[in-house]
């Protein structure tokens, strides 16, 4: 971030104040107004911060008019091609790609930590047997801070590291526990002869009955799943996670909230949603009514999975995924699920029709996601618990960058205050 020779001036009761513009490797300009209150006496209103930088960063770059997403630079459908979800990883963390021996030590780091505490276990038996899975991921992950207490220092970076590793490894193998439980299985115990995603279908499909073997097809689609939603720049979640961590709030209660707020139905539930909608759509032969009510702008219907709210264009991540789900398709079929039907059939639909074509509403990684994880068994109430595990590299990556900045300030919005002004106390007799 540099500052420009350029500024803005606001123009207030009759008095000019000149606010510094900085200028970021890429994206649009960034106007200063960390000190207007304090000159001007005025606050900006910005709801959702929509126009607002909260921070400086240097893990994530969107643009969304270009339909582009980079990694440390790195465009995403390189990293999801060529790369795997640890690599990526590393990148998120250390800010560039790892050595071959570098790679070594991170991946043994991280496989040597995914087991929990054993007494961790009894923490789900005081959940319900129906209890969402992502409720129980919040509650999980926030006793964390209760077992790991050599971890919890954030002004160590030794600490940070530790907790860094331990978060990474661990989600996976409370992500199946929490499955398990919700399911009535026993609880499998992670492998370290298996890859990371390899691991993680391991202990979610496998039982102490028989022989399980992980599909290396489904295992690299697990793979990119996670590759594709390690990071997505300040997004609510990430959001969530920088505000708590300001307050000096432990890494594990830090992420803990970070899957709290991504539970939530318009943040990390696209792909549970677009599950249901085309469980809505039931078969094949509803598609057309479907695809017109989805045309009318008075039907309330809207066709999930289908555009982006960032990606303007199209969804870079959705190209890589859907190499994966034709692999995953088939590999396991769509004959006997009719859910699967709906999905190929309507996904040509889209990609062909000109309505669809014109604005530019092409499927997006989460109708991939949501294709490839109900292929693979997954009920939908797993899919948002998948997605955080996949993402608290980025929130962890985040988290460590703002805990290192000299900048770093606890979070403090202000607010447009709308209430009654000052008046006094009246006694309960005189009202």
């Amino acid at each position: 971030m540099t500052e420009t020779q350029k500024s803005a001036t606001l123009t207030l009761n009759g008095e000019s104040y000149e606010l510094p513009i900085f200028s970021p490797t890429a994206g649009p300009d960034v106007v200063d107004i960390r000190k207007l209150y304090a000159k001007a006496g005025v606050f900006t209103y910005d709801p959702g911060f929509t126009s607002t930088a909260s921070c400086d960063s240097t893990i994530t770059y969107i643009d969304g008019d270009k339909g582009e997403l980079l990694h440390r630079g790195y465009p995403i459908d390189q990293l999801a091609s060529k790369s795997h979800y640890l690599e990526v990883c590393y990148l998120l963390l250390y800010g560039e790609l790892p050595t071959a021996a570098q790679l070594e030590d991170f991946e043994t780091r991280v496989t040597r930590h995914t087991m929990v505490h054993e007494q961790m276990h009894n923490f789900f038996r005081g959940f319900r047997r129906d209890a969402h899975p992502m409720a129980t991921l919040v509650g999980v992950v926030g006793a964390m801070s209760a077992f790991y207490h050599d971890s919890l220092d954030v002004t160590d970076p030794w600490q940070r590291e530790v907790a860094a590793v331990r978060l990474i490894a661990k989600l996976p193998t409370i992500a199946a526990m929490a499955y398990k439980y919700s399911i009535g299985q026993p609880f499998v115990y992670p492998r370290n002869d298996l890859d990371y995603a390899a691991n993680f279908l391991h202990m979610c499909f496998s039982v102490p009955a028989e022989e399980y073997h992980v599909n290396p097809i489904l295992s690299r689609a697990m793979d990119r799943i996670l590759t594709l939603h390690a990071d997505h720049e300040q997004n609510a979640s990430t959001s969530t996670v920088r505000l708590a961590s300001s307050s000096g709030a432990n890494p594990f209660a830090c992420i803990a909230a970070g899957i709290a707020c991504l539970w939530g139905p318009a943040h990390g539930g696209a792909n549970q949603a677009c599950l249901e909608m085309l469980k809505e759509i039931g078969t094949v032969d509803r598609i057309p009514e479907y695809i017109a009510r989805a045309k009318d702008k008075n039907d309330p219907f809207r066709l999930m999975g289908f555009g982006h709210r960032v990606y303007k264009n199209t969804d870079p991540r959705a190209k890589v995924l859907k190499q994966s789900a034709d692999e995953v398709l088939e590999l396991l079929g769509v004959e006997d699920n009719p859910l699967l039907q709906v999905a190929k059939e309507l996904e040509q639909t889209a990609l062909n029709d000109p309505y669809f074509i014109e604005k530019k509403l092409f499927p997006n990684v989460d109708f991939y996601s949501g294709i490839i994880l109900e292929a693979m068994g997954f009920p939908t109430s797993m899919f948002t618990p998948i997605f955080a595990l996949s993402r608290t590299v980025g929130w962890i990556s985040q988290w460590k960058e703002m805990i290192a900045d000299p900048q770093n300030k606890i979070g403090r919005p202000r607010q447009l205050y709308l209430g009654e002004t000052l008046r006094d106390y009246v006694d309960i007799e005189q009202r």
